[in-house]
């Protein structure tokens, strides 16, 4: 790391470990999400129609810290994104979410002074993610919580998710808002504008949802990052 100033962090590092595509291989093919890890430099999830492509250094920590090492980054955030934990029944998405941490803690602790994580919860069901935030709360290296945009179409203004939010704050961790579920329309096909667009209109939405809700104003202490503005 480089010491001489202040060290360069990258918040926005997606991470995808071999304990997360080990149950998504077993038992997502009934929630329609596939696992192909047959090709040599990459693995391919196919999420209901939609391939998503990651190169090695998404699932190898070895490699990479050396594409950090290249890019002079000295510490990463890591975070999960598509497909997440939404799709799944409350018990998968648990077993996800805790298979997801774990692996963020154990690269903190192999890697202290490289990686932090930011937790992903079982949105779909309150309960399980409060259950699984305590538990996030002790883990080493957890430094947030990562949340999409919407789960499952459900806006974050939502009655559900207000004890979710209640307990971030109190605990102090900020909130990483990530799109998840574009608005789908076949205008966004050309071009990326699912991701050049796409992203920064969700986020809009569910900052206004988390803004003209209110619940801003009830958790003044909540502190969230739009990574993809809006």
């Amino acid at each position: 790391m480089n010491m001489a100033s202040k060290p360069i962090i990258d918040i926005h590092a997606h991470f995808y470990p071999q304990s997360y595509l080990k149950i998504l291989a077993e038992e997502g093919e009934s929630f329609g999400i596939r696992l192909d890890q047959t090709h040599p430099k990459k693995t391919v999830i196919d999420i209901k129609g939609s391939r998503l492509s990651l190169g090695p250094a998404f699932t190898d920590l070895d490699l990479r810290l050396k594409e950090m090492n290249r890019q002079r980054v000295d510490i990463q955030a890591l975070s999960l994104t598509r497909p997440m934990v939404y799709w799944a029944d409350p018990e998968l998405g648990l077993k996800l979410s805790q298979a997801m941490n774990d692996a963020m803690a154990e690269a903190h602790t192999a890697f202290p002074d490289r990686f932090v994580g930011l937790a992903v919860l079982p949105m779909q069901d309150t309960p399980a993610s409060l259950l699984e935030l305590e538990r996030v709360s002790k883990l080493r290296g957890i430094r947030g919580v990562y949340i999409g945009t919407n789960v499952n179409g459900r806006d974050l203004s939502d009655p559900a998710f207000l004890p979710i939010f209640e307990r971030i704050e109190a605990l102090r961790l900020p909130v990483f808002l990530h799109p998840t579920q574009v608005i789908p329309t076949d205008r966004f096909k050309p071009y990326f504008f699912y991701n050049l667009i796409g992203f920064p209109v969700d986020t809009t939405i569910a900052a206004a949802h988390l803004i003209f809700s209110g619940i801003l104003d009830r958790f003044p202490r909540l502190s969230i990052c739009l990574p993809h503005a809006g």
